[in-house]
């Protein structure tokens, strides 16, 4: 092919194959979004928005990308919304957002650059997400967009997220159920001699069925299950690996499904077939921080108080050097690989004070090292939307010794 020839190609490309998809919401949710974050801009005096992480392109858009290597967007202005996709996806980027959608191609570097420019203009106040977008990927922003000024908006954003429309909570609701559905599978597959990935793939399985069940016009990506046992149980984030499980050993339940990028989870501590009088005591004094915690989430609450709270419950019981993270935190569009509403956390560093549409999880964990007595990790994982008077919470599978001793 000659450089001419090469030059003809275009920089950019609508193509609009096939109908729009059904979204996770309808149009008016994300116009409704877009309504408050246009709000939000005019207050910043932003006049035109760039997004680049998955969680802000699909909540406002509704469209989960995947990256691989390629930079991906949602440019809102004050009359347009648009998502910028690479040319691999083709029309499916189009479908799965409610908005309109630019496709760039990579004939020639910085394409994506070019395509933004074209729902942006020159010479404006933008709006980028400063936690996301790479030092790298700024410069080309004052290169291409030529900006008066820029405005980190990541803050904003995130407390927009924070607070839950009825549909969101809907969507939540129907994803801890799926959640369970997988814990119950885990606990039915539980035998000695299994291997972690055995149990892991049970449950992930049962809750893939459930979702393409619940929602028939989805797209089914990212369910996964952390199932831990013995030493394997100390992290929570650990990786499933293939050791067997064995009589007395202590386990960590994790089922996350996915539905259209929003996050639930249930995470439940469990022992095979017996469980010795140490690991009682350990597990549970973790349940009944649990249960002290869950009592505590309610509206007018901040995030650190409810931390110092739990910490002393722990301090008078001698185990609050066995804590290791934080004890709980939001749901919406997340994931252990993108997106975090880090304003709501309950940390002793974050003042974030709950209100009702906000859905929180409690998940208190004590680790005890390998050679202590009751040594492993314990953690307890529900789901709770905050009220009016309190918190509803809307996870079903139960905790404890009394149902989870099993195999």
């Amino acid at each position: 092919m000659t450089a001419a020839s090469l030059s003809d190609r275009p920089t950019t490309y609508r193509l609009q194959n096939g109908d729009k998809a059904p979204l996770a919401f309808e149009v008016a949710e994300y116009e409704a979004r877009l309504t408050e974050l246009r709000e939000r801009m005019e207050a910043t005096g932003v006049q035109a928005a760039l997004f680049t992480s998955m969680h802000s392109v699909a909540y406002y858009s509704g469209f989960l990308y995947c990256a691989f290597g390629r930079p991906y967007g949602l440019v809102v202005t004050e009359t347009e919304a648009v998502t910028i996709s690479a040319g691999i996806d083709a029309g499916q980027p189009w479908r799965r957002s409610f908005c309109d959608n630019i496709i760039y191609t990579d004939w020639q570097r910085d394409n994506f650059w070019r395509a933004v420019l074209q729902v942006t203009g020159e010479s404006r106040v933008i709006g980028y997400e400063a936690d996301h977008l790479t030092l790298a990927q700024r410069d080309r922003l004052e290169d291409f967009l030529r900006p008066v000024t820029t405005v980190d908006l990541h803050e904003t954003v995130m407390r927009q997220r924070m607070h839950k429309s009825e549909a969101e909570i809907a969507l939540i609701r129907a994803g801890a159920a799926v959640a369970d559905v997988g814990g119950h599978a885990i606990r039915d597959a539980i035998r000695p001699g299994l291997r972690e990935i055995d149990i892991a793939m049970a449950g992930r399985d049962a809750m893939e069925r459930e979702i393409a069940a619940r929602f028939t016009d989805a797209e089914y990506r990212d369910t996964w299950v952390w199932f831990q046992s013995g030493l394997n149980t100390d992290g929570a984030h650990n990786p499933v690996t293939a050791r067997q499980l064995e009589v007395g050993d202590i386990l960590s339940l994790n089922t996350f499904p996915m539905i259209s990028g929003y996050y639930t989870a249930l995470e439940r501590t469990l022992f095979v077939r017996e469980v010795d009088a140490a690991s009682l005591k350990i597990w549970e004094a973790n349940v009944a921080t649990h249960e002290f915690g869950m009592e505590l989430l309610k509206p007018g609450a901040s995030c650190s108080e409810i931390a110092h709270a739990i910490n002393g419950f722990l301090a008078e019981r001698d185990l609050l050097q066995y804590r290791t993270f934080g004890y709980g935190h939001s749901f919406g569009v997340l994931s252990h690989y993108y997106g975090r509403e880090a304003g709501l956390e309950l940390r002793e560093d974050i003042d974030t004070v709950l209100e009702p549409g906000m859905v929180i999880s409690m998940e208190p964990m004590l680790t005890l090292p390998q050679g202590t007595p009751g040594a492993g990790g314990y953690r307890e994982h529900d789901i709770l939307i905050i009220t009016d008077t309190g918190a509803e919470n809307i996870t079903g599978y139960p905790y404890g010794p009394d149902f989870n001793v099993v195999g």
